[in-house]
């Protein structure tokens, strides 16, 4: 079997130039192709498996069209009416982020996705489809080839996730619900980069503050989740606050990733001596001070347990305050 990949990855590469990197990883993919006939998995199961990977790659060759471009993803109910004050002011913030260049990502149905795709016009609109037997077909507003639709909600959720630096949540039901747990999970987890998570209603509007009395009793009181946990999310009542966070946030910090034992934040700007040390009297993560240092101009490198993401938040939070020079 190892000569027959082999001769079927040279054959690729004649038509095909292939980095190391990417010979590789198709190695790795042929072999799990060849593995399939000695699986003892259901065929049924096995469709599952390939069905993923195709839904998947589609979605990541639609993103990597516009993969310069910063994302946004708006989840909300498929039921709100265009005439709901919600929906209004759906099709507000995506207009007003398409105009600051941001692309957003939607999940291309009804609702609050179609006031997401109208607000930012076809240009500046991918959308995630699902097939369901009772809804939903996509919305007129997406272009159909800024547009892909599958049949797990699985590979939705990742598609819907993966690509973006920001998500605004506005009030909505069970799937909602399960893409705002996913999206916390995800970052209270580290398994994706720091992100504002906004979550918008209107002025009148109860939705979150019951949303979070639920929180508070039911998760947090019974010592399911941290107190500090909450801190990943930010709660808003209008369209200047929603995008205000989301551009605060990466006013200075630009990224995060992990280096061994060591975490590494990149800044916009390169902190000054008295900032280096407000950081390490602010934040529990710096009380450390050998702990951290600079590994160039604008890169804070320090001690990082791979758990501490609620106060990796508050670091973000703080280099963000130091403002422009």
């Amino acid at each position: 079997m190892t000569t027959l990949i082999d001769t079927l990855l040279q054959n690729i590469a004649n038509d095909t130039a292939l980095s190391d990197d990417r010979r590789e990883l198709l190695r790795e993919l042929l072999a799990r192709v060849v593995a399939v006939a000695e699986s003892p998995a259901r065929t049924r199961d096995l469709q599952v498996a390939v069905q993923a990977i195709d839904e998947l790659l589609e979605a990541f060759a639609l993103f990597e069209e516009e993969s310069e471009r910063r994302k946004i993803t708006i989840f909300g109910s498929a039921r709100t009416p265009p005439e709901s004050p919600i929906y209004q002011m759906t099709l507000a913030l995506a207009h007003a982020m398409a105009e600051r260049d941001w692309v957003i990502v939607s999940g291309a149905g009804p609702g609050i996705m179609e006031a997401s795709a109208r607000g930012a016009g076809e240009a500046n609109t991918i959308g995630i489809n699902i097939r369901l037997p009772f809804e939903q077909s996509a919305n007129p507003y997406i272009a159909a080839t800024n547009l892909v639709t599958m049949k797990y909600f699985f590979t939705r959720k990742v598609a819907l996730t993966r690509p973006s630096i920001a998500f605004v949540v506005l009030p909505g039901g069970l799937g909602t619900m399960d893409e705002l747990f996913e999206v916390l999970t995800l970052l209270d987890t580290g398994k994706t980069t720091p992100a504002p998570v906004v979550l918008l209603d209107t002025p009148e509007g109860t939705f979150w503050q019951e949303w979070l009395t639920f929180m508070d009793q039911a998760i947090v009181k019974n010592h399911y989740v941290a107190t500090d946990d909450m801190f990943i999310v930010r709660f808003a009542t209008s369209i200047e606050e929603t995008v205000e966070e989301i551009e605060h946030f990466y006013s200075n910090y630009q990224s995060f990733e992990i280096d061994g034992e060591r975490g590494l934040i990149s800044l916009r700007r390169p902190p000054t001596a008295d900032q280096l040390l407000a950081l390490a009297r602010s934040c529990p993560m710096f009380d450390d001070a050998p702990g951290y240092r600079l590994e160039d101009p604008t890169t804070i490198s320090f001690n990082f347990d791979g758990r501490s993401y609620v106060n990796l938040r508050l670091v973000i939070d703080e280099v963000n305050s130091w403002g422009a020079p």
